[in-house]
């Protein structure tokens, strides 16, 4: 559908579950609209909004369309007029159609089928692992799980996994077109160099040892386990402050708990501003990646680019991407504070050295090149290429 005066491909890419105030999706969109730009391409992305717009922004060009909040997703809108993205769709055109949801968005496959796009599905979370965190029956989760990812992977060219252990619950319903592109990190955004000692002392606030969580903070994501790591920890002897970096609903529950037990946890909210991010990610000691249903964990990742270790649930993606820069641990409050103990005990130039190598596996132009290789896309001489 290459129209006239363009080179390279209109990449339409379609997106729940994002908000102003969403840290791990919307930042994986924004980088990999960069690069699709970047290797001379036309991005779209369509997300969800209170109100329309349209925009060109450095990721390309963003529209957004009016969609209801999900109840009790704390903020989180999705697109449900079929109608008007259909029209939105076919008055685009694209070259290609790539989309971040598998539920309320899975008939756009049938749509790109009929209209000869090649569409690709990324999946961005576990659906039984989603299921099993809201309280599901392991059992009834596992079913549910296979039904929809089996319903899905017809629905599509492919299915693109950021990992190994994403990629399994396709894998086991006996999914072929499954491909796997890692997301990727800014490595001169998030670098090492950014730490300072000033904000350092102003979060440690008369502690010795500053954790970091980074994450949206509702139930899915187990915010509550920094908790219980922070008291477990401070138990030991150890004198750790936590700071929390995100928003959601469970944030007040969480504030209350704090204060409560007394634990020295400051609650920044959303923190809009990447480089004042990427200094706080810097200048803590370690991360804490709690999520039992993370598929990858961009916010780890960033972490680790600026030389902080992560300690992540052993039952997420996350000890697959962290590698020797982290530990995992098991999804109690006791398990996370040995990890961190067994990290503080390392010296700190090896640790936060081989956090940054890690992440240095993990750069955003391998990470563009792999999903434009999941969309078949020609790699020209010169451009974006995978890396081993």
């Amino acid at each position: 559908m290459n129209g006239p005066g363009r080179d390279g491909l209109r990449i339409v890419r379609l997106a729940n579950f994002v908000t102003p105030a969403s840290g791990g999706l919307r930042t994986a969109l924004d980088e990999l609209g960069r690069r699709y730009l970047a290797a001379g391409h036309e991005p779209v992305l369509i997300v969800p909004g209170a109100a329309p717009g349209d925009v060109h922004t450095g990721q390309g060009r963003v529209i957004t369309l009016p969609g209801p909040v999900l109840p009790g997703s704390g903020g989180y809108r999705v697109l449900v007029n079929r109608a008007r993205l259909r029209g939105l769709l076919e008055e685009l055109q694209p070259d290609r159609l790539e989309v971040s949801d598998r539920t309320t968005l899975r008939w756009t496959g049938e749509w790109a089928r009929r209209a000869r796009v090649p569409a690709v599905m990324v999946s961005h979370e576990t659906a039984d692992g989603v299921l099993r965190t809201w309280g599901v029956p392991p059992a009834a989760a596992g079913r549910a799980a296979d039904r929809l990812n089996t319903l899905s992977a017809h629905a599509y060219a492919r299915i693109v996994c950021t990992t190994e252990w994403a990629e399994r619950e396709f894998v086991r319903t006996g999914v072929r077109n499954v491909v796997r592109a890692p997301l990727g990190v800014d490595l001169e955004r998030f670098r090492p160099g950014l730490r300072s000692t000033a904000l350092r002392t102003r979060h440690l606030r008369g502690q010795d040892v500053l954790l970091l969580l980074g994450s949206r903070l509702s139930v899915e994501k187990r915010p509550g386990r920094a908790l219980d790591a922070l008291a477990a920890l401070r138990h030991t002897g150890v004198r750790a402050a936590l700071v929390v970096a995100g928003d959601g609903p469970l944030r007040a529950e969480l504030e209350r708990r704090a204060r409560a037990e007394r634990l020295p946890a400051e609650f920044l909210g959303h923190v809009r501003d990447r480089v004042r991010l990427a200094r706080l990610q810097a200048s803590a000691d370690l991360c804490l990646a709690p999520g039992p249903a993370e598929t990858f964990g961009l916010s780890a990742l960033e972490a680790l680019a600026c030389g902080t270790p992560v300690v992540a649930s052993a039952a997420s993606a996350l000890p697959e991407v962290i590698g020797p820069a982290g530990l995992a641990a098991a999804d109690t409050g006791r398990a996370f504070a040995a990890a961190l103990r067994e990290l503080l005990d390392r010296p700190e130039e090896e640790r936060r050295a081989t956090a940054r190598a890690r992440a240095a596996h993990f750069g955003c132009d391998r990470s563009a090149a792999a999903f434009l290789a999941a969309h078949d896309v020609p790699q020209r001489h010169g451009a974006l290429e995978v890396r081993p």
